[in-house]
Order: structure tokens, then sequence, then C-alpha cells
């Protein structure tokens, strides 16, 4: 998988994020502080209500913060305008969700094409379609294929802008013990042949073991941040 470089790629400081006011006021995310080097691979891991899809949400532009900076690459998202903030997820940003949120009556190629015409390097259709196993599979609607197809092309769909950065929330969470080895295997290879930074937020302990930083959080505080010495590739995890 990618190497860590010397500059960081996402810097998080001092993030803070709360819902409600006055008595109902709940905070979510209390000074959050976290540095990735491009092309490193990082698993969230936390409770439910521990404010990992939070802080995903917030780094991937679909939430504000409260307090605190994101600064992707150049850019301090943070300080960016709603419309810039659009700009930067089209250009830098991937997103994979636990449910794969495909459009029913597109095929696997349509449905990845929606996003291949965002960006302005897109990677190319079939050598991707390809690696992530669906070129036979590529006129088919997401009915006419499995759970683990559906996220496959879930990835593709945001692999195609050629991100930066893949933000992965539960991407196996709704998949069975094989499959789920499957998405992560395709996730490693993912950041092997495109470099992409990843960060995958899951309940699953197991899953740290292929990542080269390894975040918790509870009660929305960071209260791990520790360097993986020891990266297994995804095909030896177990759980």
């Amino acid at each position: 998988m990618g190497n860590e470089k010397s500059a960081p790629y996402l810097e998080v400081s001092g993030l803070m994020k709360s819902y409600g006011a006055d008595e109902a006021r709940v905070e979510v995310l209390k000074g959050i502080d976290v540095s990735l080097g491009r092309g490193e691979v990082c698993v969230l891991l936390g409770p439910s209500g521990s404010g990992k899809s939070t802080f995903l949400n917030i780094v991937g532009g679909l939430e504000h913060a409260d307090a605190g900076s994101i600064r992707v690459g150049d850019a301090v998202i943070t300080e960016l305008a709603d419309k810039e903030v659009v700009e930067y997820r089209r250009r830098e940003l991937g997103f994979v969700f636990q449910f794969y949120n495909l459009v029913p009556d597109l095929t696997v190629t349509e449905n990845i094409e929606v996003c291949q015409c965002l960006s302005d390097d897109p990677l190319p259709m079939e050598p991707l379609l390809r690696s992530l196993g669906l070129w036979e599979h590529r006129r088919k609607f997401p009915h006419e294929i499995s759970g683990g197809q559906q996220q496959r092309c879930a990835i593709g769909r945001a692999l195609v802008k050629n991100p930066g950065l893949l933000l992965c929330d539960e991407p196996t969470g709704a998949l069975d013990y094989h499959t789920s080895k499957e998405i992560l295997e395709l996730m490693e290879q993912v950041n092997r042949e495109y470099g992409c930074t990843i960060v995958i937020v899951t309940h699953n302990d197991a899953i740290k073991h292929m990542a080269h930083r390894i975040l918790r959080l509870r009660d929305g505080e960071l209260v791990g941040n520790e360097r993986n010495e020891n990266v297994l590739p995804a095909r030896e995890l177990e759980w």
C-alpha cells in the first residue's frame, strides 16, 4: 500500500462540532487533531455515537464545523465559501457509504459515469471496471448484481473522479465476511494503484491491522492515534 510522506496531506486541528442549544446541546467532536500523509490508509474506530461519521462528514464538506481547521492538500476547506466547498468535493474527494446509493435505473457503467463527468481528470472507464472486477457486469442494473458488486460499483463511482482523498463510512457494514474481505482487498489495491489517501470509518476492530494509522474516538474525543508498524495484507485479516 501507499507510503506516508513527510508533509501532511490531511491536517485537522482543533475540530469541534455540537448539535442543539442550551440544555439540549450535545458536543459531538471536542477538539480533534489528526494529521495524515498522502497515500496513507487510516482506520477510524469507535462505538456508535462517538463522532466518527460526523468527523467524516465535516472532512467531506457535507457538514460545517463549529471551530477548528481542516486542510486537504493546499486548501483549507473550513475557510471556503459554499461554492468552493462544492468544487473541493468535485475535485479532491471520493465518498463511499455503507448503503450503496446507486441509481436503480442506471447500469453499472452509467452509475459510475455520473461522477466521471464531474472530474477534469477522470480515470479511464474500462481499466477501472476491470480493476473493480465489474467489466462483465458493466451493462447490468443494480438489482441484477450482488451486494458486494454493488459496493464495488459505489467504490468505482467514488474513484472515477481520480480523488486524492477517499472517505469510506462503514463500507463493509452491510456485507458478509467473505464479501467484506473482498472489498477490503479492493481498497488495498486502490491505495496501491491510485495512491489516494483513504479514511475508513468502521466498527470492525480487525480492519485496523491493514491501516497505516489507527484512530479511536470515544465521546467526541480522540483517545487513540497510533502508527501501525506491522501492516497486514487485507487477505490475512480475520474476525
